[in-house]
Parts: structure tokens; C-alpha cells; sequence
């Protein structure tokens, strides 16, 4: 039976960040993955670019709930030493906007200069090992895998994961082996997903794309509000700016159950209500068809469909749905197609000065496993760099 200082559950981003992290002040280290190779869904991250983190990395880029704890691990582990990280891995990286890719604008590459550096570091991986239990006894730690195989430690850091992308192996697994530690599970929803919308307008206009702003409206209380692209879907709505509105409505409807859940949408953001009312009036008076009211506005294809609005020749009404178009939201695609979990290990259980556990000794979280979730643009990646190097240089 093989023993190690300590053991990181968990091969993705956080998981390879906290074995390097650890090798380097002078443990012995595995790392225990329960697919077949590392950093699968690392390979899937920013389209397959790896948007590593961001220029502007603040707490309040995260959940509530999470922000002391991630202000405390960005003041040890942050953007300049993240990128430092990298560099001396021999990764350039650039900026986008503020977002923070490789030069390559290959997943591939990040991956491939940390396999590198697991190599160089002589860090075992025990692959297909998918733990199935964390025995604490005193000051060791019996780790047991569904295969029966046992492997002892003095130290665990579980990063195994959210519940996105199961096919790479983060299927929430570790949920479980975290609550029989006795840790609280916030419940995990998907969060960054497309919203499902029973509405014929987005039938009519589907595979149609335009700039727009959305905005969560929960329970007749508007919520988060985002610019970007809009996508219209058979199933619903789709885009950038539904993937930045979406965890508040996923938690309204995944996880509170909540009924009365709405997306608003500003289809014309370019111009002020006045200004479309004026815009709409005239060319009313020059005699314009009602599919032909919204030419050069939007889209043809929003002419014929949203051609009703004009067809009563009430402008006024007409301008309410162009600038604050209802839909009411019936659900959220599923965790294959969402970019990030909502939900995880509560933060209140976890020392956050060192991501130890404060139940149980010598056991530490990092990475998407934890209740901790950023905005889209790296900064999930950026809070699963940091914690796990953190953690893993924790004694």
C-alpha cells in the first residue's frame, strides 16, 4: 500500500496547479484521476483557446458568499503571480479585451507546459482511480477508489470538480465524499447556460443573431443585466449576454424552485425610447408596411415577425416590446452544455487563509468543487489556478 505526503483527488486545473505547487516545496505527491489523462476539460476552455484568467481580477467578479475568502487566496496567488506561473513554464500569453489567452490561442499548449513541469517534478498520476471514500484517522488519511485500490496520506486536497462536462469526468462525484466528512453541499445548478423559453417568436426567429441587452427579472424584481450577443434558439434564448444573466435565473428555477422567472430584452440598446418612438412615428407617416417598420433597424427577418406590433398602429406599444421584450423562462439547458457550476462545499466550512477543511484536519478544497463561481472571461480558471497552489503549498 503506497503512501504519500499527500494526494490531490482530481486532475483538472486546481488539481495540477495544487500537485505542482506542493512537489516544488518538497513533498511526495500523486495525483488520483478518475478518466483516463489529465486536463480533459481544460482542452474545452475558451472554445478551445483557454481563456486562463482576466486583467481584472476583484472578489466582486464572484459569488457573495465567496468573496472574503477569494480576496484572501488572490492576495497570496493573484493575476501577476498567475501569470509568472506561466511564464516561467515557458507560456507567453496575451490580453483580448481583458481576457488573458496563450499566444498560441491553444488549450493545448497550457496543458501541454504543465504536463511538462508534472513530468519534470516526477509526479506520479493514478489514473481511472475514481474515489469512492476519505477515511480520517488522526493524523492519516485512508483514501479508497471504487476499485477497491487504497492509497494513505497525511494530506488530502480534493479538486474534483462541479458537475459541468461530465464526460471529462467533473460529474460531481466528490459532492458525496465531501458530505460524508460532513460538509455542507450547497446544491449545485448550471450556471453560463442557454435559457429554454416556450415562445413562437423565438421559433420564427431562430438561428437569428443580434447585439442586444438582457436582463434576469425574478419574482417582479429585476436582477443582473448584460450586453452582448443575443441568440435566438427553437428552444429559447441563447448568446453572451444569456450566458452572463443566466446563474441567477438557474438558481430562481434549479434550485429555488421559483415559478415567475423572466428575461427582459432591449432589442434596439442603440437607441433611447424617445428616440425609436420618433424613429417608429415617422415612418409610420411616410406610409411604411408593417413588415417593413423595423427595416434597417434589425434583421429582415424581425420585420415579418414582430410585423403585429405595427399592424394595430400603436406605436407607443410597439416601442415597451422593442425596448423591454417578456419572456417568461421555463428552464435551463443541463450540465453538457453549461461553463460553470453554482454551487459546491460551503465556503463557511473552509478556512479561507488556507483551504483546509474546518471539519476535518489536513483535508483542503480548491477549484470548482467549492461553492465559488466568477463571471465568464477567465475567472474560474483564475480562482482554480490560485486555490490550488494555494492548497497545495499548505503544509
Amino acid at each position: 500500500m503506497q503512501t504519500y505526503h499527500t494526494v490531490i483527488i482530481g486532475g483538472g486545473a486546481a488539481g495540477i496547479c495544487a500537485a505542482i505547487s506542493s512537489a516544488r516545496a518538497g513533498n511526495f505527491v500523486v495525483i488520483c484521476e478518475k478518466t483516463s489523462r489529465i486536463g480533459k476539460k481544460l482542452l474545452a476552455t475558451g472554445n478551445g483557446r483557454c481563456n486562463l484568467l482576466n486583467d481584472d481580477l476583484e472578489e466582486v467578479d464572484y459569488n457573495p458568499t465567496a468573496r472574503e475568502m477569494v480576496s484572501l487566496v488572490f492576495s497570496k496567488f493573484g493575476k501577476n503571480e498567475i501569470l509568472e506561473f506561466f511564464k516561467d513554464l515557458g507560456l507567453e500569453t496575451y490580453s483580448d479585451g481583458g481576457r488573458i489567452f496563450p499566444r498560441t490561442n491553444q488549450a493545448a499548449s497550457v496543458l501541454h507546459v504543465l504536463e511538462m513541469e508534472i513530468k519534470r517534478l516526477n509526479i506520479p498520476v493514478e489514473f481511472l482511480f475514481d474515489c469512492s471514500g476519505i477515511r480520517v484517522s488522526g493524523d492519516k488519511i485512508e483514501i479508497s477508489s471504487t476499485s477497491g485500490k487504497i492509497i494513505n496520506c497525511r494530506k488530502v486536497i480534493i479538486t474534483g470538480g462541479g458537475k459541468t462536462y461530465p464526460s471529462t469526468g467533473s460529474d460531481g462525484s466528490m459532492y458525496e465524499v465531501a458530505r460524508k466528512l460532513g460538509h455542507t453541499i450547497i446544491e449545485p445548478v448550471p450556471a453560463a447556460v442557454p435559457v429554454e423559453v416556450d415562445d413562437n417568436l423565438c421559433r420564427q426567429l431562430q438561428g437569428q443573431r443580434i447585439q442586444a441587452v438582457a436582463r434576469s427579472i425574478i419574482e417582479g424584481k429585476k436582477g443582473d443585466e448584460a450586453a452582448g450577443e443575443l441568440l435566438f434558439t427553437k428552444y429559447g434564448l441563447s448568446g453572451t449576454c444569456i450566458l452572463d444573466i443566466s446563474e441567477s435565473i438557474s438558481i430562481a428555477l434549479n434550485r429555488l424552485k421559483k415559478n415567475e422567472v423572466f428575461v427582459s430584452v432591449d432589442m434596439v440598446p442603440f437607441m433611447k425610447k424617445e428616440q425609436l418612438r420618433d424613429e417608429l412615428e415617422a415612418r409610420r407617416r411616410k406610409g411604411l408596411a408593417s413588415g417593413e417598420m423595423l427595416a434597417g433597424l434589425l434583421p429582415d427577418k424581425f420585420g415579418t415577425a414582430l410585423k403585429d406590433l405595427f399592424e394595430r398602429d400603436e406605436i407607443d406599444s410597439a416601442v415597451v416590446s422593442l425596448k423591454d421584450r417578456r419572456f417568461k423562462v421555463a428552464g435551463t439547458h443541463g450540465w453538457n452544455e453549461a461553463e460553470c457550476t453554482c454551487g459546491g462545499i460551503a465556503v463557511d466550512e473552509i478556512n479561507p487563509q488556507t483551504l483546509e477543511s474546518k471539519l476535518k484536519k489536513n483535508i483542503y478544497f480548491a477549484g470548482e468543487v467549492v461553492d465559488i463561481n466568477g463571471r465568464r472571461g477567465g475567472y474560474n480558471l483564475a480562482w482554480a489556478w490560485a486555490s490550488g497552489f494555494v492548497a497545495g503549498r499548505t503544509p
